[in-house]
């Protein structure tokens, strides 16, 4: 089973028009193309995954709607069953085990690359070179900064990969290092 960019980028482009969604399915991609290499996994269908996760959140932005709606609109145009269910799986109220190494994966990204891109555009040049994990735990404690991202699930995230938080928490500043600047969070400073 694979699906590729393209395929991926033109469900995106086609339901998603905010810029902010798509730079977060930008980073949500980085990390799970990052997470594919370090576990030997299919890069491209990983990356994928990442891409169209929040697909439908624009159009159906409460719960359970996203991702339910996205669910059924990947079944009506032919995706496969791994990929649908593995989408629907990153919200905790869908209930969906995550039961395979790309579910997990993504749930581990997904609510960490959005608050590490919050941390980054909080530094006085608004760059990902000046994040690292002890300055994103530092915000974690900060309940009033970025509040809507849960911290406790990217502390169950990082456990559900078996890496520690500090660990995974590096692990993907450096994977959206290559593409902080279509993130938005490049190098500032000359």
């Amino acid at each position: 089973m694979s699906l590729d960019r393209n395929q991926a980028w033109q469900l995106l482009t086609e339901f998603t028009q905010n810029p902010s969604l798509i730079k977060h399915a930008l980073a949500v991609e980085a990390a799970m193309r990052a997470y594919a290499r370090y576990f030997g996994e299919d890069e491209e269908t990983w990356g994928a995954v990442g891409l169209i996760h929040d697909f439908d959140y624009e159009r159906y932005p409460t719960a359970p709607d996203h991702p339910l709606q996205g669910s059924r609109i990947l079944r009506e145009r032919g995706y496969p069953e791994e990929i649908v269910t593995t989408v629907a799986s990153h919200a905790s109220y869908t209930n969906l085990p995550r039961d395979t190494l790309m579910k997990k994966a993504l749930f581990a990204v997904d609510e960490l690359t959005g608050f590490i891109t919050a941390v980054a555009l909080v530094k006085p040049n608004k760059s990902l070179d000046e994040v690292d994990a002890a300055s994103v735990k530092k915000k974690m404690k900060d309940k009033a900064f970025a509040r809507n991202v849960n911290r406790d699930e990217i502390r169950a995230g990082a456990e559900l990969l078996g890496r520690d938080l500090d660990e995974h928490i590096t692990f993907v500043i450096e994977a959206l290092k290559p593409q902080a600047a279509a993130l938005g969070i490049g190098q500032k400073a000359g």
